[in-house]
């Protein structure tokens, strides 16, 4: 069999079996952010700043300043894109002690870009959640606002609410939408320094509650907003595409 036969191969077996749902185990808060963060907010836009991880991605591939151009030319690039997912000035990260795009990884308590701290935690093997306020996802619908924090290595957001379409957003790439259950981060003394375990049961229904604990000792229920069997569905399958490509194979 030749190397691509086997490549093939080897990619059809992969999309012929359901991955099991399993529990997010001790993941690490990536952002901690407030009321109506938008799509503006979290999706790649405007120019690629000098001093950004983008910026930096393309200047070590021999570009100058005045090649970088911006996000929306170079939406169809996923190594810039996620770079400059949540790189907007504005955002207010409670993470990180200025406004921008900037956290704090933890536990080395370094300050970083928000994009480097997610490529830390990957290198580390640690999954990642977002703990936001009420009308997360608020304004117009900007695919890359979910497909950002895909690929910045986010399972799960757990949101006071959720804009519709960016919730359904969230299903079609595979990150679990969970809500707060009359509760929030400041009302749980939640500062994103600990770690998480989110337990996720395999047969898990639309709209089920479910368990999340924190190391302190602390533990609060969140419902999970699949919010019709086709949502659980495209979870199931790590989002829509991977259950349109299962579909037609």
């Amino acid at each position: 069999m030749s190397h691509s036969c086997k490549h093939k191969y080897k990619i059809v077996i992969f999309f012929q079996s359901l991955p099991s749902i399993k529990s997010i185990d001790n993941a690490r808060c990536l952002l901690l952010l407030g009321d109506s963060v938008t799509t503006d907010h979290i999706s790649p836009a405007g120019s690629i700043a000098r001093n950004s991880p983008a910026a930096r991605y393309l200047a070590a591939r021999g570009l100058t300043p005045r090649e970088f151009n911006s996000y929306g030319s170079r939406r169809g690039n996923d190594a810039v894109m996620s770079r400059g997912t949540f790189a907007n000035i504005r955002i207010v990260n409670k993470m990180s002690p200025t406004v921008g795009p900037r956290t704090t990884h933890h536990p080395s308590g370094d300050v970083m870009d928000i994009f480097d701290a997610a490529d830390r935690y990957a290198a580390e093997n640690v999954p990642l959640i977002a703990v936001v306020g009420k009308d997360y996802g608020s304004g117009s619908s900007r695919d890359w606002a979910a497909k950002g924090p895909y690929l910045l290595g986010i399972k799960a957001v757990i949101a006071e609410s959720f804009e519709r379409i960016h919730r359904s957003n969230l299903v079609g790439m595979g990150i679990i939408p969970l809500q707060f259950m009359g509760e929030n981060a400041e009302t749980l003394g939640l500062t994103g320094s600990e770690r998480f375990t989110i337990n996720v049961p395999e047969n898990v229904a639309p709209g089920e509650v479910i368990d999340v604990q924190v190391d302190t000792g602390k533990s609060f229920q969140v419902k999970v907003r699949f919010d019709t069997e086709v949502d659980l569905t495209y979870f199931r399958n790590g989002g829509i595409l991977n259950y349109m490509i299962r579909k037609m194979l």
